[in-house]
């Protein structure tokens, strides 16, 4: 049978490869991205440089606006608005040419290739990728979450509400407890809330009447999920000695209780080593994620937690036009720890991962196989509120070919700038600028592993 052959011009210029071929026998394809977060949208926006003419892209999202998530901690003690870090989607997708849905998807059915959406409509894709970001799994533990006893700075309206509870707190200060409970995989923006809230204390002179602990399922200080980079242990702990905040690692939070948290330490062997009750008068612990209902449950797509699960092309093994990016991806926990610690998907993990899929989905659009391999690359900057640690991990997921860290006060104003950066190239509806992959070359951090043809 005759394969048609579509070519858009210059498309590829600067990619180095061919034109792409419409779906087998002729058709068009039509892909979706169920979700707009950090994943989502830049996913949408490199798939629109792989598909050809006839093709189309679909983001689904229950949210119209980007929000810049990294911000949360500066919005939950007012240094931040929401329209400081909020994008409007609609126009930089029409831009694009991209469809833009904004209702939430109740159901994925794999073996119809259909999703079902919360209004009743069903639409059929060729391929789908999942960029759902995660439930957050507060009632896990009794008391936890916003509907509870303690804030969260996990979306942009808990970060507000948390903002309420500080200038609350700042009018009769008391002890805080700040950290992530057990299962957690976020564990950076832990401790940039932390020390973000001791430089808002300090500046409102009232440090000196708030006792600070950060409690955590970690077995040590910046372990972050990943068993440390770089000398993140000896430089968050120096940072916490200096800043006289306790801890507690290895910690399993029992239950929260208006003004009292129970904590269980946990020794080596599973046992519990001690209980403790710790007062609050502000708290805020970062959940475990699991899985957005839509997608979990579903035999060979998701893991027990609902995650889903995909090879190294970022393609889910059972269902081959089914493709996952950021955190709804299943990692496994680097080893054991006494409390369960997940791993983080960080920004520029994600910014690998989508790469990847889109040329990948573009291979499969040619008549190809999918041969783009990201290299899970982690390049974070965690701010303190006047100064932060910065650390490069290649890859992520140790052991690794670089494991460096660093502090100061060129962190925060580097974060400063990446958010300012970021939310630009969102706007423009671009991922990836040329002097931004220059730069990045310049550095040796790259997004995808260097395939060997055979």
């Amino acid at each position: 049978m005759p394969v048609m052959v579509y070519v858009k011009i210059g498309m590829f210029k600067d990619r180095g490869i061919g034109p792409v071929l419409a779906s087998s026998g002729g058709k068009m394809a039509h892909i979706f991205v169920l979700g707009a977060g950090l994943g989502g949208s830049i996913m949408a926006y490199e798939l629109a440089d792989q598909i050809g003419p006839g093709d189309k892209i679909t983001v689904v999202t229950k949210d119209p606006k980007y929000h810049f998530v990294p911000s949360n901690p500066w919005i939950a003690v007012g240094w931040r608005e929401r329209a400081d870090i909020s994008v409007d989607l609609a126009g930089p997708m029409a831009k694009k040419g991209i469809e833009f849905i904004t209702t939430a998807a109740e159901r994925l059915y794999p073996e119809e290739n259909r999703l079902q959406l919360i209004d009743g409509r069903s639409i059929s894709y060729d391929y789908i990728v999942l960029a759902t970001g995660p439930e957050l799994a507060f009632d896990e533990i009794e008391g936890l979450g916003p509907d509870g006893h303690t804030q969260s700075i996990c979306h942009i309206d808990h970060a507000e509400k948390a903002h309420v509870a500080f200038e609350a707190f700042c009018t009769t200060p008391g002890p805080i407890v700040v950290g992530a409970v057990q299962g957690a995989s976020c564990f950076g923006p832990a401790y940039e809330f932390t020390f973000i809230l001791e430089t808002a204390l300090r500046r409102a002179k009232i440090r000196d009447k708030v006792p600070m602990t950060f409690v955590t399922a970690e077995p040590y200080i910046g372990h972050l999920g990943l068993d440390g980079v770089g000398d993140t242990k000896g430089l968050l702990e120096s940072e916490m000695r200096g800043k006289h905040i306790k801890w507690i690692t290895s910690a399993r939070v029992k239950k929260v209780e208006p003004g009292k948290m129970t904590v269980e330490e946990i020794a080596d062997d599973g046992s519990v080593k001690a209980t403790r009750e710790l007062p609050f008068a502000y708290s805020m612990l970062l959940p475990a994620f699991r899985g957005i209902k839509a997608v979990a449950g579903i035999e060979g797509l998701s893991n027990p937690r609902g995650f889903t699960i995909v090879d190294k092309f970022q393609r889910n093994p059972k269902y081959k036009n089914i493709y996952a990016v950021g955190v709804c991806v299943a990692i496994p926990p680097i080893g054991p720890t006494p409390v369960p610690c997940g791993v983080p998907k960080t920004g520029f993990m994600i910014e690998s991962m989508v790469t990847a899929t889109a040329l990948n989905i573009g291979q499969c659009l040619r008549g190809a196989e999918p041969d783009n391999v990201g290299t899970w690359n982690a390049v974070c900057l965690a701010d303190f509120g006047d100064s932060g640690v910065a650390f490069v991990a290649q890859p992520q997921i140790p052991p690794r070919n670089v494991n460096w860290s660093s502090s100061g006060k060129w962190v925060h104003l580097a974060k400063v700038g990446f958010e300012k950066y970021f939310l630009r190239k969102v706007r423009k509806g671009k991922s990836e600028p040329y002097y931004e992959k220059a730069a990045m070359k310049m550095l040796g951090i790259g997004k995808l592993k260097e395939v060997v043809k055979v």
